[in-house]
């Protein structure tokens, strides 16, 4: 898709599986498996999916994936399976900027990973890593409530990075704007795209799949739901009013939509939109 002089384009770097319970918080699972069928681990299916943002000059990639740190052990615990023909990530050396929007482990676990020697080493190094300050200090400093989302080996290889720290919203080329949200962890940001009159909202796990459009339905791991629901009405307002495109993360079959008021004045996809 054209986004004024940038071509975005979505990839998926792995499928895997989290409890269904801990995705929709509150919820009660008759009402969430209607759309979301768990398996017998109460798993739901879900992806990793991210940008590519290209104007000819620069590549910004927006989250690099789960990874391909894990144990067998892990893999199965996660029911990590990686696409294939993205297992060394998306062409190393053609990518400038990496947007990191948090350092949780399906987000940036493809930051790093081990060489023939098995030591640590970036997967993108030659490129600026944008990230905002205060999730750097979350991701270092956990509490115990996302200590496991937080794992050294995607943190501490982030020293010898390009970092590039935000505060707050920062427009980091024309038209490719980051915003800060703390409800779901503190110091994530969402993306915003615009040109030519469009834009790309890139929600993150401020919504995660388009099942979490309507405003009640968060995730347990949001460390505070209060928080949460403030930001997210007010990034579903604005997407509605400017007709913006959403573009879902974690979502396996709508990747990106236009959102508006159903019939019971709940936020739901207008229109599915394919990037």
């Amino acid at each position: 898709m054209k986004i004024g002089p940038y071509t975005v384009s979505p990839i998926v770097f792995a499928s895997f599986k989290l409890d269904g319970g801990c995705m929709f918080g509150s919820v009660p699972k008759n009402l969430w498996s209607k759309g979301v069928p768990a398996d017998e681990e109460n798993r739901i299916s879900l992806v990793c999916r991210s940008l590519v943002i290209e104007d000819g000059s620069r590549t910004f990639l927006v989250d690099v994936g789960i990874g391909d740190k894990w144990s067998e052990k892990q893999s199965a615990i996660y029911g990590i399976s990686l696409n294939p023909e993205l297992r060394l990530g998306y062409k190393p050396a053609k990518v400038t900027d990496v947007i990191l929007t948090h350092l949780h482990f399906d987000h940036a676990g493809g930051i790093s990973f081990k060489d023939e020697n098995g030591a640590l080493a970036l997967r993108y190094p030659g490129a600026r890593v944008h990230l905002q300050a205060s999730n750097l200090h979350q991701a270092q400093n956990p509490s115990p409530k996302d200590k496991a989302s937080y794992l050294a080996e995607n943190v501490d290889p982030l020293r010898d990075a390009k970092l590039m720290l935000c505060d707050g919203s920062v427009e980091i080329a024309p038209g490719i704007i980051v915003h800060r949200v703390d409800g779901h962890t503190a110091g994530q940001q969402w993306v915003e795209i615009q040109g030519g009159g469009e834009r790309i909202f890139f929600a993150t796990d401020l919504i995660p799949t388009s099942h979490h459009l309507p405003l009640a339905y968060h995730m347990g791991y949001d460390v505070c739901a209060e928080t949460l629901l403030r930001e997210k009405l007010h990034f579903l307002e604005r997407a509605a009013s400017e007709g913006a495109i959403v573009a879902f993360q974690h979502d396996p079959v709508v990747e990106a939509a236009r959102v508006g008021l159903n019939e019971r004045g709940q936020f739901s996809v207008r229109e599915p939109v394919r990037l």
